[in-house]
């Protein structure tokens, strides 16, 4: 398994990030413990989850979950660093949602008990809360970090210029600030390169992609579909909108003799800002097969090829729409 830093901290993840929001929903908890298991087994020692996940109001099921494997022993918590979230709502009280101080306390308190742990390792703003005062956040935050229940903390979703207003706030009070950030990023949507990627870069934040094969679309729809696999009503959608570069696409992969999926992969593994991308199987064996792109080195031309397939914006902003 190879290693990288996250984002400008000293803390070394794996390439490849466990994603854990198909546990409970579509993934029973013996398979989603297996599935944990041999992730450390691979080496792979960085999970991703959310209070939300399980989508039980209130209930935290991915969280209780993945807290009942920890409790098993046997090195589980101290072998893996651990992201979780806050902001989504948790409850049906006013003050049971988003970012104030009130709200972030709770929230980590109940994601360390149903976590079965005493610290999160990174604790991420789900997204971004306009009504919350960045001074507020992070006296919570730094009192959390003081309390030794949270060691980093980390976006998702945020803009560039949310970004840029937490670092500079963050730095106005000697403290760490965001250390990553967690964004929707694929071949097929490529919106973050012209300002979020810009932010991470400038501040030193590790980026997490999210949705790296876009829901599948990546992961070799077409072919599937030939097989005889019937794709959901919003994938059909998707795909009719995206047959000619998906055409491309398949057929480029095909010729370079890899995987669709592990291409994408891949070609996001190329990009130094980087740190890891979120993989979330439903089975072990979705989860082993994504290991391949850790291998693959793509060339300058093949990039170029991708670029060719799906452009992206352009680049930076304001070069990508400015003379």
């Amino acid at each position: 398994m190879e290693y990288t830093r996250l984002g400008r901290t000293a803390l070394k993840v794996s390439r490849l990030c466990l994603g854990t929001m198909n546990f409970g929903p579509l993934t029973t908890e013996p398979d989603s413990y297996a599935i944990m298991d041999k992730a450390l087994e691979l080496g792979i020692n960085f999970f991703d989850t959310a209070n939300v996940y399980g989508w039980k109001l209130g209930e935290g099921v991915t969280e209780q979950i993945v807290g009942r494997w920890f409790a098993q022993g046997g090195g589980r918590r101290e072998k893996v660093v651990l992201a979780t979230k806050v902001y989504n709502k948790m409850g049906e009280w006013p003050n049971e949602s988003r970012l104030s101080a009130l709200h972030i306390r709770k929230a980590c308190e109940d994601s360390l008990r149903r976590l079965k742990t005493d610290y999160i390792d990174l604790y991420q703003f789900h997204h971004i809360d306009r009504d919350a005062p960045w001074e507020e956040i992070w006296q919570a935050c730094e009192l959390l970090v003081q309390q030794g229940k949270v060691i980093y903390v980390g976006s998702s979703n945020f803009a560039g210029w949310h970004i840029a207003r937490a670092q500079e706030a963050a730095k106005a009070r000697n403290f760490l600030g965001l250390v990553s950030e967690q964004s929707l990023y694929n071949l097929n949507a490529r919106m973050i390169e012209l300002e979020v990627i810009p932010a991470c870069q400038s501040y030193g934040l590790g980026l997490i992609p999210w949705s790296p094969l876009a829901g599948g679309l990546l992961g070799g729809v077409l072919q599937k579909i030939t097989e005889g696999r019937r794709a959901s009503d919003r994938m059909q959608e998707s795909i009719e909108k995206n047959r000619a570069k998906l055409e491309a696409y398949e057929a480029f992969c095909k010729e370079l003799g890899e995987h669709p999926a592990d291409v994408a992969l891949a070609w996001m593994l190329r990009n130094p800002v980087v740190t890891a991308p979120i993989i979330g199987p439903r089975t072990a064996d979705q989860f082993t097969g994504s290991l391949r792109a850790l291998e693959i080195k793509l060339s300058d031309e093949a990039m170029k090829k991708l670029d060719e397939i799906f452009p992206g914006p352009g680049g930076a902003a304001p070069e990508a729409y400015a003379w």
